[in-house]
């Protein structure tokens, strides 16, 4: 017990990696078996191959999925319908943290979760991206119109056409929240149409200023 608590005390957060665990446990013969030990015990969980949290007994706060999806995969960033749920766009709680990376589009299945990453292009990749502080942590993830434009480039088959069109599968089909969606910056969303190659984007940002300038 005494190892679980130095490791409680001196890991002040709830996501670490491995130098983090094996600075801890550097003192000990045998760190490695130490590592087994805890794993073991449900004192930490191994989220992926040196990426931990600390399991339900010993955690202090909740971790954070936003910063897992960060760690987990990289360069990434979250985005889609995980972060159109964050910005309290579209009604559902959405369990798979979803992300867009300037990589290869992959998928991980963890103890802690589902994350998936979609590939987006290396040159739009910071575009409309924003760095979150929450207490002791910091992620990154999409502005409403990031995330909304990457939604319609990753989806193939709904919204294009026509803007009557879009407005159903917005609407509709995503129910994104009408007031969030005229809130959102027509400029960046009509940038990054441009810079994702989108054509439903660029028409997305057509039917926000149309509805924008009846309000």
């Amino acid at each position: 017990m005494v190892m679980e608590a130095r490791l409680r005390k001196i890991i002040g957060r709830e996501e670490f990696d491995y130098p983090a665990l094996m600075s801890v446990l550097a003192d000990y013969a045998n760190p490695r078996d130490k590592v087994t030990s805890l794993l073991r015990k449900g004192v930490i969980i191994r989220v992926k191959k040196g990426l931990y949290v600390f399991g339900d007994d010993y955690r202090k706060h909740p971790f954070c999925r936003e910063l897992l999806a960060n760690l987990i995969y990289g360069p990434s960033f979250v985005s889609l319908e995980y972060a159109l749920s964050y910005h309290g766009l579209i009604p559902e709680r959405v369990s798979t943290v979803t992300s867009v990376t300037s990589k290869r589009g992959k998928r991980f299945e963890t103890p802690v979760g589902s994350f998936l990453y979609r590939p987006t292009p290396r040159p739009a990749f910071h575009l409309g991206m924003d760095r979150v502080e929450q207490g002791d942590v910091s992620f990154l993830i999409a502005r409403p119109e990031r995330a909304l434009a990457d939604k319609l480039r990753d989806d193939r088959g709904g919204g294009g056409g026509s803007q009557q069109m879009l407005a159903t599968y917005l609407f509709d089909n995503l129910r994104l929240d009408r007031t969030g969606f005229v809130d959102m910056d027509a400029a960046l969303l009509e940038q990054l149409g441009t810079e994702l190659g989108s054509r439903k984007v660029a028409l997305c940002a057509r039917l926000l200023r149309r509805m924008r300038s009846r309000r």
